[in-house]
């Protein structure tokens, strides 16, 4: 399975880079960045769910200095049974790469479904640095530990729930979101997590949600941190935990959410799907293939309306 991985992998970082076009307004924009470090996981880059478009725009409007890619990045798991690779994909992987040239600082921590990384850990390539787990320290000085946090799942109460949802039950939960959503989608809807109703609704869910939130609040607690940076549960939410900052990054199969540093030291939870930008985009997509022929070489612009952070909703949980 690595082997053809790693040929995927070395394909899309030395294909054409997109065209002027695209990538000129991202260059300027890294000239001089608009927030001081984003953090995004569990991508899984080979799978059917991997919202690679989405993702692929969200690093297309937001520039940085320092990007931490938190683990999954790459579902190692679901290649082993047979290589799922989508254009999109190796977009993904060239705006990476493309980042990282541009002189973005990026840190890959491992995940477990991208564990075989993990014996490479504490190497360089270029720009990137492969770790298993990092400490970042924000602009005010808070130290904060960056991992992905499979590390903490056995030591919840409801650990066995989550082994069978993410090997079995997740798998025809995902698959039956798709059928839903492109129900959706025919009908003029917007995207609709099933999986996200289910762990707010199933009070065993949230326990597990609840359990494993407190386990890596108290690891780092216990290692000296003043706060946490982690995914691995799908579940994007900041709380604060026995004095400790607890954040997670949420996924980009279902929520597509991140977290984002401004220069003062301030971390945002934002959820992509509901930024204006995005949605401009969706819909000049949209618009492009109702009216444009299969071969018209010259899109529609792509309208980009004004955009004022301060005044998004974030989606950031109550403190507990």
């Amino acid at each position: 399975m690595n082997s053809h991985l790693m040929k995927h992998l070395i394909d899309a970082a030395h294909s054409p880079q997109p065209s002027s076009g695209e990538t000129n307004g991202a260059s300027q924009k890294r000239s001089a960045p608009e927030w001081r470090s984003i953090f995004i996981s569990d991508i899984h880059l080979g799978t059917k769910d991997c919202k690679a478009s989405a993702l692929n725009q969200f690093l297309k409007y937001h520039s940085c200095e320092h990007l931490y890619l938190v683990g999954d990045v790459l579902d190692g798991w679901k290649m082993k049974k047979g290589i799922y690779w989508k254009p999109a994909f190796s977009r993904v992987i060239k705006r990476v790469f493309k980042l990282s040239k541009s002189g973005v600082n990026i840190t890959y921590i491992t995940g477990n479904h991208d564990e075989f990384l993990r014996k490479y850990a504490n190497n360089r390539f270029e720009n990137i640095q492969l770790v298993n787990k990092t400490t970042h320290v924000t602009a005010n000085n808070q130290r904060l530990l960056v991992i992905h946090g499979d590390q903490y799942e056995g030591v919840t109460h409801c650990s066995g729930l989550l082994r069978y949802i993410g090997d079995n039950g997740y798998e025809l939960l995902m698959f039956l979101n798709r059928q839903f959503n492109r129900l959706r989608a025919s009908l003029g809807h917007g995207y609709w997590s099933f999986s996200g109703f289910l762990k707010k609704h199933i009070q065993r869910a949230q326990r597990y949600i609840n359990d494993y939130e407190k386990a890596v609040a108290y690891g780092a607690k216990k290692q000296g941190y003043d706060g946490v940076i982690c995914g691995h549960i799908h579940h994007a939410n900041h709380r604060k935990i026995a004095g400790i900052e607890y954040y997670n990054t949420g996924d980009w199969v279902e929520s597509c959410t991140a977290l984002i540093e401004d220069h003062e030291g301030n971390i945002h939870l934002i959820n992509w799907l509901d930024d204006p930008r995005y949605i401009a985009h969706k819909k000049a997509k949209k618009q492009r293939r109702k009216y444009n022929p299969k071969n018209d070489t010259h899109p529609i612009p792509v309208p980009v309306p004004e955009y004022d952070f301060a005044e998004e909703k974030l989606h950031t949980s109550q403190t507990q």
